[in-house]
């Protein structure tokens, strides 16, 4: 069995896949202290309340948060009894090309979700991942990442928001009835949940008029659907977008090991 492990600057994830499916996902914050010992007491509890008795025999990881990495290395091995594969590094092999500037280092996130588009959708598509930050990435016709666009999250954005005025209060993004708020919470979840859907629509327009082609735009991430709700902004959404590169990228390195 394959145990997938995605740690992003917010939560990480773990996910147990059988070849076939996913048979358990279980999600915690992302804290760089927790030790190996932590995190197996924390997911052995787990996979026993939901019945899951299966040995653990492969580990691949993907995580944009360097100091996290020693440790789940160190779960896989004294626990799992297995080396992980961890995406980003030079011993990991990807299915894809990266075409980017010499020296330019890209997320492992952004690595795993181009390898999960060019499997699911094939070339030719804008990445949008609605994350700690909102990630915009390119997958050129070939699979290749060739470089994409960063902005600020939704929910970092509505933070700063809060922590920068005194006067705003600290509001959850949800769909205003309108545009033109009659109150302070109102007006601030216009101006984010429709600022956002035009930086994504104008993003993804420019992205297609540079590269003049039409591309298909494949989002991920919780907030996704909320923003699918108004209008058109993706071709479609993938709940276990990373969850499958991970899975897609740990069959490439067996076969090509």
């Amino acid at each position: 069995m394959l145990l997938a492990i995605d740690c992003g600057n917010t939560n990480t994830v773990f996910s147990i896949w059988d070849g076939k499916s996913f048979i358990g996902t279980w999600r915690t914050a992302t804290e760089s202290t927790r030790t190996a010992d932590q995190y197996y007491v924390w997911l052995s509890t787990l996979m026993k309340f939901q019945e899951i008795d299966v040995e653990i025999t492969d580990v691949i990881v993907s995580s944009t948060v360097p100091r996290v990495v020693f440790n789940l290395r160190v779960l896989a091995d004294r626990y799992f009894n297995t080396r992980p594969i961890v995406v980003g590094k030079s011993d990991c092999l990807l299915p894809v090309d990266v075409r980017v500037d010499v020296g330019t280092a890209v997320g492992p996130d952004r690595l795993v979700n181009t390898v999960a588009g060019f499997d699911l959708y094939g070339g030719d598509l804008i990445m949008v991942d609605f994350g700690t930050a909102t990630t915009f990435d390119v997958v050129d016709t070939d699979g290749a990442y060739i470089g994409g666009v960063i902005a600020p999250g939704v929910n970092l954005s509505l933070e700063a928001l809060h922590q920068a005025a005194a006067a705003l209060p600290n509001v959850d993004i949800s769909k205003p009835q309108a545009v033109v708020g009659t109150n302070t919470v109102a007006c601030m979840q216009s101006g984010v949940f429709w600022g956002y859907v035009g930086l994504v629509r104008e993003i993804c327009a420019r992205i297609k008029a540079e590269r003049d082609r039409d591309m298909r735009v494949i989002s991920t991430g919780g907030l996704a659907p909320l923003f699918q709700q108004t209008e058109r902004l993706f071709d479609d959404f993938q709940d276990d977008l990373t969850m499958h590169g991970l899975t897609v990228i740990h069959r490439y390195n067996k076969e090509n090991n």
